[in-house]
C-alpha cells in the first residue's frame, strides 16, 4: 500500500501510496517509515516527494491518525506532493499548510522542483 525509499544522494525521502489507510495500517506506516528514517541517517531538512497517484482520498478517521502518529516527524525543507485529482488537492491544502510545499500533477516536475536550488521556498 505505500513504497519508501531513502536516497542519501539527493537528501530525497521519496514516498509512494497505492491505498487508502485505515486508522491501524496508519500506525504501522509511521512506525515503519520512523524506523527506516532513523536506519537510513537521514536528518531534519531533508527534501520529501510523496506521491499519492495511485490512492484515493484518504477517509477522515486516516488524516486524524496521520495528524497523531507523524506529529513528531523530522521536517522536511520542501515537499513535493504529486496527485492529479483534484480533491486529493483540495484535501491536501488543508491539512498540510506548510509554506515550503507544492502540488504536483506529475512526479518529474515534482522532483525538478524538490532539486532546483534556485526555486523559491518561501520562508
Amino acid at each position: 500500500m505505500y513504497s519508501i525509499r531513502f536516497r542519501s544522494d539527493l537528501n530525497l525521502l521519496d514516498i509512494a501510496w497505492s491505498a487508502q489507510f485505515t486508522p491501524d495500517e496508519v500506525a504501522n506506516y509511521a512506525r515503519d517509515l520512523k524506523a527506516r528514517f532513523v536506519a537510513e541517517g537521514f536528518r531534519p531538512g531533508y527534501r520529501l516527494r510523496m506521491d499519492m497517484s495511485d490512492s484515493a482520498v484518504q477517509p477522515q478517521e486516516a488524516l486524524a491518525a496521520f495528524q497523531a502518529n507523524m506529529s513528531d516527524f523530522p521536517k522536511a525543507s520542501r515537499i513535493a506532493i504529486v496527485t492529479p485529482s483534484v480533491i486529493a488537492r483540495m484535501q491536501v491544502r488543508r491539512i498540510m499548510t506548510q509554506p515550503y510545499l507544492r502540488i504536483f500533477a506529475q512526479a518529474e516536475p515534482a522532483l525538478v522542483w524538490l532539486l532546483d536550488e534556485r526555486a523559491i521556498v518561501p520562508a
